[in-house]
């Protein structure tokens, strides 16, 4: 039975004609996951009710320095997968942190708002005060988990409250708001005497929804006769933060979620979701191959080689873009040709400063040498070149048509080491069985759906930089996964042993292993990593 918006007297329109509800707090608690006593109706003056997800909890989202924005959006769709997306798998939430068995000892620490836990505790202390927990998790999905989560941080809520699939009074919802909205009536005309109600929602567009909601409802509270007087509504928005999960985790998680949708989709009955998708996979897309430099260079290299070069103010604009991240060698995946001119991924070079350059006052420029000069080295630019900035709008690209290079004086010939990779970022898309594993390292252009996601009915995408590193996730089927990954790089080999903890992170939960295979120059932890490739070939499991 569909929900009806309120009706002149503020009741619930049903489909089969206008029909007085009665609203009793036992009727109220059947909207909770928590049975709790709730204090009297002439009791409650205030009504004070939080949002869950990136308000209350830092809830975390899907990595864009991992995914493409695309994907970004497709994890959090409803659709995408036949058990749901990002919002949907409680064992993504559960994954937050160290997992469940660790964060629950110490109550998630880190992991809350603590501005919203202070105000929670005080709507606690406020004897005169409703304290409602209200989300669009899904009841069925996420009833314990939120529970043992609350309970670890020591929060009581008179109601938690999530998405039924079904509503007390049989109604049911198609979207989150639908689900809040039903559920804040029925709050606020229980609760008949309560003179005001806060809504904490992190949202635009749901803090707009609940605004427009009081609006209506209060208006609909002006006809006489009415069940209550018109009641005094804020909402607040609160700001959101952006947390994310380990990368390795996070990318085993989704090929988990990959592995049990291609397992369902070969059952009708098992696609909870009506899904429309065949059988997925993680790809990757390469944007360049390149001498990747390290954080620590990169910012040595911006300090003393770019500030003193830009006009006064522009630094502390939005109009510049910093780069110093490379050298490079080919705007595409390098063919196996150019990986052997450069001694294949994961070979180091030392490199020197030895000129600098401005192109139109809008590309920043550093002329590079190897060190020993007579090192081999290859690249697809005139000269070896570091872009250390472009203005927005530029295309790195110019720098290869400056032709005026400014030589450095000694203190600033900065000399610093590079090693042959890829920048890199994973996707998710329907298999193509015509597809080789060098076609798949390109975007699939045909795919034009865009996805929407059940937690805003708009996707999230927040843009922020992707860090430079040298490390390789291979997805694989397997249910085992070698504690060390070695990969040989030239002649040299790179050892790189994941901690109990890492591992346990990955492999227990999980039936399909994301392999974190590292080439780790800079001593970079895992965690601060970015994805980049290693070639299955050059990838071998150590089996100790």
């Amino acid at each position: 039975m569909a929900r009806g918006k309120a009706n002149g007297n503020g009741f619930s329109n049903h489909a089969n004609g206008n029909q007085l509800i009665s609203r009793t707090i036992t009727g109220l608690k059947r909207w909770s996951i928590i049975n709790k006593d709730l204090p009297a109706v002439s009791q409650v003056r205030a009504i004070h009710v939080y949002d869950f997800d990136n308000t209350l909890f830092l809830s975390p989202l899907p990595n864009p320095q991992l995914w493409n924005g695309p994907t970004i959006g497709f994890l959090q769709s409803l659709e995408s997968f036949t058990n749901g997306g990002w919002w949907h798998d409680p064992a993504l939430l559960a994954a937050t942190g160290e997992g469940m068995e660790k964060e629950e000892t110490r109550a998630w620490n880190g992991w809350w708002n603590e501005q919203i836990v202070r105000l929670v505790e005080l709507s606690m202390e406020q004897k005169d005060a409703l304290t409602v927990l209200l989300t669009g998790r899904s009841e069925n999905g996420f009833a314990d988990i939120i529970r043992r989560m609350v309970g670890s941080k020591k929060l009581e809520f008179d109601l938690i409250c999530l998405k039924p699939e079904v509503g007390p009074n049989s109604e049911r919802f198609s979207t989150t708001m639908e689900f809040k909205q039903t559920f804040l009536q029925d709050l606020v005309l229980t609760y008949e005497q309560a003179d005001e109600i806060r809504v904490y929602e992190d949202r635009v567009k749901h803090v707009k929804g609940f605004r427009d909601f009081f609006e209506d409802l209060n208006r609909s509270l002006q006809v006489v006769p009415a069940p209550r007087k018109p009641i005094n509504a804020e909402v607040i928005q609160v700001a959101e933060g952006c947390t994310f999960l380990s990368p390795v985790v996070e990318t085993a998680e989704v090929q988990r979620m990959i592995n049990s949708h291609n397992k369902s989709i070969r059952q009708a009955t098992s696609n909870a979701t009506q899904s429309p998708y065949g059988r997925l996979r993680i790809k990757r897309t390469i944007f360049y191959t390149g001498y990747l430099i390290s954080n620590a260079d990169s910012n040595q290299l911006i300090s003393q080689l770019l500030t003193p070069l830009l006009p006064s103010g522009l630094a502390e604009s939005n109009d510049l873009k910093y780069m110093a991240n490379s050298i490079l060698i080919t705007p595409r995946p390098a063919p196996r040709s150019i990986l052997n001119k450069v001694g294949g991924i994961g070979k180091k070079l030392t490199w020197q400063v030895t000129g600098t350059a401005v192109f139109e006052n809008k590309v920043w420029a550093a002329r590079v040498a190897p060190v020993p000069a007579t090192e081999k080295y290859y690249t697809e630019n005139p000269l070896p070149v570091i872009v250390l900035a472009v203005r927005k709008g530029a295309r790195p690209i110019d720098a290869g048509k400056i032709q005026n290079w400014h030589p450095v004086p000694a203190e600033k010939a900065l000399t610093f080491e590079t090693v042959v990779g890829e920048k890199v970022v994973l996707r998710v898309e329907e298999e193509n069985p015509h597809e080789g594993e060098w076609e798949s390292q390109f975007l699939n252009k045909n795919r034009k759906r865009r996805h929407q996601q059940e937690r805003d009915q708009d996707i999230l995408h927040t843009i922020i930089p992707v860090m430079v590193g040298a490390a390789a996730i291979m997805m694989t089927d397997c249910d085992v996964v070698a504690r060390t990954a070695v990969v040989a790089a030239g002649e040299e080999r790179h050892v790189v042993r994941a901690t109990q903890a890492e591992e346990a992170r990955v492999v227990g939960p999980v039936d399909a292993m994301a392999v974190l295979l590292a080439i780790d120059p800079w001593t970079i932890t895992l965690d601060m990593m970015a994805v980049t490739k290693t070639s299955l070939d050059r990838v071998v499991l150590d089996p100790s």
